[in-house]
């Protein structure tokens, strides 16, 4: 017996002592893996994060009104100051760099003033979603002494770069201090531990407040507003002028930029045309293929408003879908949390889903309008679904529109920010999805899962997804596994990718885009290797691995081997050729467009300028005082004119009172044929231009689009009645090689 207690005695040290060993290793384990992660935590940080920081401030009741809310604040205020238990703000430490004004010192330039510091970090779409609350703030209180000041501190390497956080600044319109605190100096002192949390500081330093998340707004509008009455009462406050000097008013180079921070591209290859998402521009320029100007959709105005491509409006759109059978251009536009269609038939604009309000909604199922959305980022189109896809990346899930009965629902995650695949929907989830596409046999759905910095590919049937490349597979919770690394499945690291797209090689290229890289990933073998780009941010064409982009976001297959890329932080279309020496890396040269004109509507000019792709054909109307003008448009055998978009034409004159010409606008029937009549109203010469925009098919397959200007010029003389024919027979571009990607990709 004393031998089997002995045994067992040491049996049960074993188990301890292995036992021990094991949990020693696994925590040593997890530390390794996620040890950039552990940089962001610290004593405060935890002990915030357990007993919920120093937010009590922030209780209310339910049904107070404003006034017994701000008295309730006044009083803790009150108790706060005779308490004698704060804890004073730390200094900025002078080495750090500071946007929109001069250095800043609390006991200097911000003493006397009510401050909120905003801990962000410009890649978190959170950070992002509180911009409008902030703003919201500041102008409320403008004349008063407040002021919020941005504390960047940077979740990925890239984001420490001072010229990245300035273009973030300029890209999201921030005109408050930003200070650059890469070594997370006040993070750490003031224990926060999420993007973004917000930070109260009286005017006599003491920090009053700490609060994280979003949804915040009337919170902090309660307790400035408080805490201006009672420092006011109590003589601590000072309105001394701060030393401001905007980002925006420094950077000539963005207001005269054709584009302002592109964010994402599509294609229509059978007819020559390029759809680029202008983002700060608010509009959707269109281009052909080799950059020739064609014409805008959007006012540039920031707004939602549907209706003519003129006046309709948006709000920093991103991801871009073409579907050629209905010439229709989905578009993400997403700080409007609203998905637009743009219809280039009739040459309006109409919103299919969201209403400019972020939703919170995680299961979906509404129909049009009535189904709130959460920033979407990008879309893709499968045509034989008629099913647009959404990365939704505001609330890190995968959704899907149904074009056929405007049902919008989510088709993949469950809503929690982790890098976690799994078999179905519900037990998988993304972390900030930021581009999507599809490959031609529409089994996969590829990602580019931006926070995760890991390519993902979601199954269509299941709704599952499986790991591809980059990103800790292991851990789902680790959002910190990032870097740039080349190299085979785990190998790999990226950092912040924003795009993705299944090229006709089967290979999916990726918009490395904090690594300021192209790399190619093989979903074979999980192979990835850089294209393009150096790993540093710069402006610089040629050879393709010496050639510097600056965080590209968007790219598209132009045909086999040619890429476009949206260069956002260049504000700039780049194009990248691969072929047996490599790569080579050129500027697109954007012939005609121009950035958004400062003058009133009112001043723009009369005629409508013609687009690139236009044919212009002159004709001799004659010196005839009236009489009808015969459009006669045929297509070559083996076309017909498309059903579902019925061609069209319109009318201008000039000078506008010298001849009528009805109708002024309308379509051509079946055989593609059409009667005006005309009426001159003086003898002098005049022109008629007859816009006209034909939609055919060839059998079974894509259908294209024409646009065709007649100009008949009248003449002086002696009236001579004779009829005026206007004939035209379609010549089907050659885009050999491309009809694949343009009927089973987007792209």
């Amino acid at each position: 017996p004393e031998k089997k207690f002995c045994r067992l005695l040491g049996s049960r040290r074993d188990i301890l002592r292995y036992g021990s060993l094991g949990i020693a290793f696994s925590c040593l384990f997890f530390t390794i893996g996620n040890w950039k992660a552990m940089q962001f935590a610290s004593p405060k940080g935890l002990l915030n994060f357990l007993t919920g920081g120093n937010s009590s401030i922030f209780a209310t009741n339910e049904g107070e009104s404003l006034s017994s809310r701000v008295q309730q604040i006044k009083k803790y205020l009150a108790d706060f100051e005779t308490g004698g238990s704060a804890t004073y703000v730390p200094e900025f430490p002078r080495k750090l760099d500071w946007l929109n004004t001069a250095p800043l010192q609390f006991g200097r330039d911000l003493k006397g003033r009510v401050v909120v510091l905003d801990f962000w970090t410009y890649c978190c779409i959170n950070c992002m979603h509180v911009l409008p609350d902030l703003e919201f703030i500041e102008k409320k209180y403008k004349d008063k002494p407040f002021t919020v000041v941005g504390v960047h501190s940077a979740k990925f390497d890239n984001e420490k770069d001072l010229e990245a956080i300035r273009s973030a600044v300029l890209r999201y319109n921030v005109t408050h201090p930003v200070v650059n605190d890469g070594d997370m100096y006040l993070w750490r002192e003031l224990g926060v531990n999420s993007w973004p949390t917000f930070v109260v500081v009286a005017p006599n330093g003491k920090v009053l407040a700490q609060i994280s998340g979003e949804g915040h707004r009337k919170d902090l509008d309660d307790v400035v507003g408080a805490a201006l009455e009672f420092y006011d009462e109590r003589k601590l406050l000072q309105n001394n002028s701060l030393p401001l000097a905007l980002e925006k008013d420094r950077d000539s180079r963005l207001i005269t930029s054709p584009l302002k921070f592109p964010g994402k591209l599509a294609i229509d290859v059978q007819n020559n045309r390029l759809f680029i998402s202008d983002s700060n521009h608010n509009r959707i320029v269109v281009t052909n293929l080799d950059g020739e100007f064609i014409c805008q959709v959007g006012s540039s105005e920031e707004g939602l408003l549907d209706g003519q491509f003129d006046t309709a409006s948006f709000n920093r759109p991103q991801g871009l879908a073409y579907n050629f059978k209905k010439n229709i251009l989905y578009v993400a536009d997403t700080e409007n949390h609203a998905l637009r269609e743009v219809d280039f038939v009739n040459e309006t604009v109409r919103t299919l889903a969201g209403n400019g309000t972020k939703g919170s909604d995680y299961e979906g199922g509404g129909r049009g309008t009535n189904q709130v959305l959460n920033s979407p980022w990008d879309v893709c189109y499968a045509p034989l679904e008629e099913t647009v896809y959404i990365a939704m990346a505001g609330q890190h899930q995968i959704w899907k529109h149904n074009t056929l009965d405007g049902v919008t629902e989510v088709f993949s995650g469950n809503g929690s920010e982790k890098n976690l695949n799994g078999s179905s929907p519900t037990n998988t989830s993304f972390a900030q999805p930021s581009g999507i596409s599809l490959d031609p046999e529409l089994r996969e759905l590829f990602v580019a899962d931006s926070e995760s910095s890991s390519i993902r590919a979601v199954n269509l049937k299941s709704g599952g997804s499986r790991w591809l490349a980059g990103g800790d597979p292991n851990f789902p919770d680790n959002l910190f596994r990032f870097g740039d690394h080349d190299g085979t499945g785990w190998d790999v690291l990226l950092q912040h990718p924003l795009g993705v797209v299944y090229a006709s090689d089967n290979q999916i290229y990726v918009a490395d885009s904090y690594n300021h890289k192209i790399k190619k990933l093989d979903p074979v073998t999980k192979k990835v290797t850089t294209i393009a780009g150096t790993g540093r941010a710069g402006y610089k064409d040629g050879d393709a691995l010496s050639a510097q982009l600056s965080e590209p976001a968007g790219l598209v297959e132009v045909g086999e081997g040619r890429f476009l890329v949206a260069d956002t932080n260049n504000s700039a279309i780049r194009s990248i050729v691969l072929n047996e020496r490599g790569a080579e890396v050129r500027t697109l040269d954007l012939t005609g467009v121009q950035a958004p004109s400062p003058k009133p509507k009112a001043l723009r000019r009369l005629r409508r300028r013609l687009s690139a792709d236009t044919n212009v054909i002159n004709v001799d109307g004659g010196s005839s005082m009236e009489g009808y003008v015969s459009l006669a448009i045929s297509v070559p055998d083996g076309y017909h004119f498309s059903k579902e978009a019925r061609s069209k034409f319109d009318v201008e004159t000039e000078p506008a009172n010298a001849i009528e010409i009805e109708p002024v606008n309308g379509s051509l029937n079946s055989d593609g044929q059409a009667s005006l009549k005309f009426k001159r109203t003086s003898s002098s010469s005049s022109t008629g231009r007859i816009n006209c925009k034909v939609y055919y098919c060839k059998e079974d397959e894509v259908c294209l689009y024409q646009s065709v200007a007649f100009d008949v010029k009248f003449q002086e003389g002696v009236p001579s009645p004779a009829p005026i024919t206007l004939a035209y027979t379609v010549v089907p571009r050659d885009n050999s090689g491309s009809s694949l990607m343009a009927a089973g990709k987007n792209l």
